[in-house]
């Protein structure tokens, strides 16, 4: 009967301590942390794209996939009607090793809109990132006219 108690006991504790594998970097899930803020690397224009970059970035994560990673980020435009929205690599910044860099651009309505709620607002954007652009780096940033995110691995 005591030896089953203490098995019982055992398996218990066993089980308990499994509790933290979600927040372990063995996780796949957490190579990359959750996102916080920094400093945007640029608002002027980008030659190669003449959309505007969106006014906030909301969230960023990054979701490990199998030959790299994939970049999400939900911006919010001043109002209504904002499309087609695109991450555009801006790649690693001179003097910043091992930081990758995006910006949120999107194309502005074609009329006039309501501004309305957030969640009518918000644009949602996805990128690939193969394993070969990740070698080296340790944060990945995506910037609007108004702030940034990161995240780190």
């Amino acid at each position: 009967m005591t030896g089953r108690i203490i098995l019982a006991l055992m398996v218990v504790v066993t089980v308990a301590g499994c509790s933290r594998v979600t927040e372990s970097r063995l996780n796949p899930f957490n190579w990359f942390g959750r996102s916080q803020s920094s400093e945007s690397v640029t608002n002027a224009p980008n030659p190669n794209d003449s959309r505007p970059l969106i006014s906030q970035i909301v969230s960023l994560r990054v979701e490990q996939v199998p030959g790299g990673a994939i970049v999400h980020a939900t911006g919010l435009p001043a109002r209504q009607g904002f499309f087609d929205g695109v991450l555009v690599p801006v790649g690693l910044v001179q003097g910043q090793a091992g930081i990758l860099n995006f910006e949120f651009r999107v194309s502005p309505p074609l009329s006039q809109t309501r501004v309305s709620t957030q969640q009518s607002r918000e644009v949602i954007v996805g990128r690939f990132v193969s394993e070969q652009m990740l070698v080296g780096v340790s944060q990945i940033r995506v910037s609007g006219s108004g702030n940034a995110l990161m995240v780190r691995r």
